[in-house]
């Protein structure tokens, strides 16, 4: 019922999709980007009904998960994560993945809505480890569409991977683009 309700607001609010989610692929990660606001966040929900992924997981820092709005993130898919310590966050992911038939989930590679230099590597080595392609989706608000990219299976050139993933995203108008990386 939720979903439904998601993607009537998602589309009041004038979004749409450009592409689509593989059907045949039962476990991948979602690189979304640019992320420079917490719009993000709510464009993400609507479009998580659109592309038909509702059991796409995300994390999220810790703090999200306390009370009082800790149940409302669980709900969504979410899985904290302490950003503090130096865990091994990709071993930890990586073993999520392996002990599912099926698992979606959603990251953003800047890591945060501030100003960053470079992406955060994680969800590629995450994506590499499990064996598991990465599909770029950004959310552009210029245009209010959310585009999804070509399926990539990492491989044994990081450069050539990060140049595909990046051209793609150069292509995305943030909300915030003083913020974006792109």
């Amino acid at each position: 019922m939720l979903g439904s309700l998601y993607m009537l607001l998602f589309k009041l609010a004038g979004w749409k999709l450009k592409g689509s989610m593989p059907t045949d692929i039962k476990k991948y990660v979602i690189a979304v980007a640019p992320h420079t606001s917490n719009w993000d966040f709510l464009v993400g929900v609507g479009a998580r009904s659109a592309l038909k992924i509702q059991k796409a997981q995300f994390l999220g820092k810790s703090q999200l998960f306390k009370s009082p709005f800790g149940w409302f993130f669980r709900a969504l898919g979410g899985h904290p994560v302490e950003r503090t310590t130096s865990q091994d966050m990709v071993e930890q992911v990586v073993r999520i993945f392996n002990r599912h038939e099926a698992f979606i989930l959603a990251m953003a590679p800047e890591g945060t809505r501030k100003k960053v230099t470079k992406l955060r590597t994680g969800f590629y080595y995450i994506a590499k480890e499990a064996h598991v392609p990465i599909i770029p989706v950004g959310f552009d608000f210029k245009t209010k569409e959310i585009i999804v990219g070509q399926t990539l299976y990492p491989g044994n050139d990081f450069d050539a991977d990060m140049e595909k993933i990046l051209s793609f995203y150069r292509t995305i108008h943030a909300k915030n683009p003083e913020l974006s990386l792109f």
